[in-house]
C-alpha cells in the first residue's frame, strides 16, 4: 500500500517525482525528489527528500544506479541543485553521497514540527 504522501507526489508530477529502481521484476529501491525555486540560484531545485534501498541490495551498487538517475532526472528538469538531509549519525550515508560529488553546506538545518 502506498503512503498518502507518495500518492500526492504521483497525483502532481508539477512537485516531485519518485523514481525506482527494480531488478528482475523486484522493487529494490526509491527516490523522491521535490521541486522548489531557489531565489539565490533564480531557478528550479530539487531536494532529495527520501532514498531507500532494500537491505539485500545494499552494497550491489543498485544506490548507485538510483542516484544517478535522480541526478540525471533533475539535471533534464532544468534543476540548478540538488539538497538533502541525512542523520547526523549515519556515516555510510555520509560516504555514500560524497562519493558521488555531495559535499557539506554552510547551511544549518532547522525544523519546527506543526502539529494537526
Amino acid at each position: 500500500m502506498q503512503s498518502a504522501g507518495l500518492q500526492k507526489i504521483v497525483d502532481s508530477p508539477e512537485h516531485g517525482q519518485i523514481l525506482v529502481l527494480r531488478e528482475s521484476g523486484s522493487l529494490v529501491g526509491m527516490v523522491n525528489l521535490l521541486f522548489t525555486i531557489s531565489t539565490a540560484l533564480g531557478g528550479q531545485v530539487t531536494i532529495l527528500e527520501d532514498m531507500v534501498v532494500h537491505p539485500d541490495y545494499r552494497g550491489s551498487g543498485a544506490g548507485s544506479k538510483l542516484l544517478q538517475a535522480a541526478i540525471d532526472f533533475a539535471k533534464s528538469a532544468g534543476c540548478r541543485r540538488i539538497t538533502l538531509l541525512t542523520d547526523k549519525t549515519n556515516e555510510a550515508a555520509q560516504r555514500f553521497y560524497k562519493r558521488h560529488g555531495f559535499g557539506l553546506s554552510e547551511m544549518i538545518p532547522m525544523r519546527l514540527l506543526l502539529e494537526h
